[in-house]
């Protein structure tokens, strides 16, 4: 492993508190962990950083190496005596990583699977909303079935009174070793604990409320903020929310899919709003103001003297409220002249003199069928 100064390693100066260490490390950890990262030199980074954090975030190892350097901790603390009483399940347990996996990295092999936690798991939420709800914003309670920890045993899976006991055939490791040598040979074989399928623990007395597995299923009623403005399939993270963990490990995530339902009048984008408006002949060539509808009501439109089919005009601010900015989008109409299919005989007159002033030749020749 590159013997970089530690400092340099993680990026903090020498003077540098022991949060700022911790937090430093928690970025570059997460960056690097081989359970995410799959570069090839990812690991050695990892554990790079890892002895890095071993080594400062101790008062008396950082102490013998600001003193003596890499020669003062090599010629003091055996590679596990260096990793000895870090708390690395605190470090990751917002991650969803074992701590225990540094051991894993340095040391090829998986320490006691009783001690691992597991991070709980996320949960999906699909929330279907109406334009309205996305102009106004929202606030709603909704009903999430989810594994929670069993609040009779505290996730023990245990009865109360009683506790889990060390499986006496692993020894509490979850693990069976089994050793043969043939002739120079030495052959070693580790297998999961059939007694207690690598738990560690035994339960001899199990929860009744939960059968022992420490978990219960349960309905909870959450509330849920839809900002104003929120785009369709927009992902909100509820942070905790999700399933209990395993052996005392966090709770995952809960993550709420919105989906905007279509709307009978308007169409989106982003957040404009665009509808259409019939408006009569005489309306578009003589001028006119009609009424339009909107997300909060009725609006007054002006209709331009001689305005044309598939004009857009624009109501300002009457669209929808921006996500990551400041105020509303624009409301667009688009008009469209109607023609009447039937005509009485005096507005067929009345059209055919506003023809002939206008140039227009409005005569069918009859043909061969009429």
């Amino acid at each position: 492993m590159s013997k970089r100064d530690y400092y340099e390693v993680l990026g903090v100066s020498r003077n540098a508190s022991k949060e700022e260490v911790k937090n430093s490390y928690r970025k570059l950890a997460f960056k690097y962990h081989p359970d995410r990262n799959k570069a090839p030199e990812a690991e050695e980074k990892f554990k790079e950083i890892s002895e890095a954090y071993a080594v400062l975030s101790d008062d008396e190892k950082r102490r013998q190496y600001d003193m003596f350097g890499h020669a003062g901790i090599g010629a003091k603390y055996s590679p596990e005596d260096l990793f000895r009483g870090v708390d690395f399940d605190e470090v990751f347990r917002d991650f969803g990583f074992g701590g225990f996996d540094i051991f894993d990295a340095f040391f090829g092999r998986r320490r006691t699977r009783r001690y691992e936690v597991r991070r709980g798991a996320d949960l999906r939420y699909d929330m279907e909303i109406t334009l309205e709800d996305v102009a106004s914003g929202l606030d709603r309670e909704i009903e999430v079935p989810r594994r929670e920890t069993c609040d009779t045993c505290n996730g023990s899976g245990a009865a109360p009174g009683t506790a889990p006991k060390k499986c006496h055939q692993c020894n509490g490791t979850g693990q069976i070793q089994h050793t043969r040598s043939t002739g120079f040979a030495r052959f070693v074989q580790i297998t999961t604990c059939n007694a207690c399928r690598g738990k560690g623990t035994i339960i001899e007395s199990p929860c009744k409320r939960c059968s022992g597995t420490g978990v219960v299923t349960r309905t909870r009623k959450i509330r849920v903020k839809i900002p104003k403005g929120i785009d369709d399939g927009s992902r909100l993270r509820l942070s905790g929310q999700g399933e209990a963990g395993a052996r005392g490990g966090p709770p995952g995530d809960l993550y709420v899919v919105v989906h905007v339902k279509p709307h009978k009048i308007f169409q989106r984008n982003n957040s404009d709003i665009l509808c259409e408006a019939s408006i009569g002949f005489a309306q578009a060539a003589l001028g006119s103001e009609i009424e339009v509808p909107t997300l909060d009501g009725k609006a007054r439109l002006k209709i331009p003297r001689g305005t044309q089919t598939h004009t857009v005009f624009s109501l300002r601010g009457r669209g929808l409220p921006r996500l990551h900015g400041f105020g509303r989008g624009n409301e667009l109409v688009r008009v469209v002249i109607h023609t009447p299919k039937k005509l009485t005989s005096r507005q067929r007159r009345l059209l055919t003199e506003l023809a002939k002033e206008t140039e227009e030749n409005v005569e069918t020749r009859r043909g061969f069928f009429s």
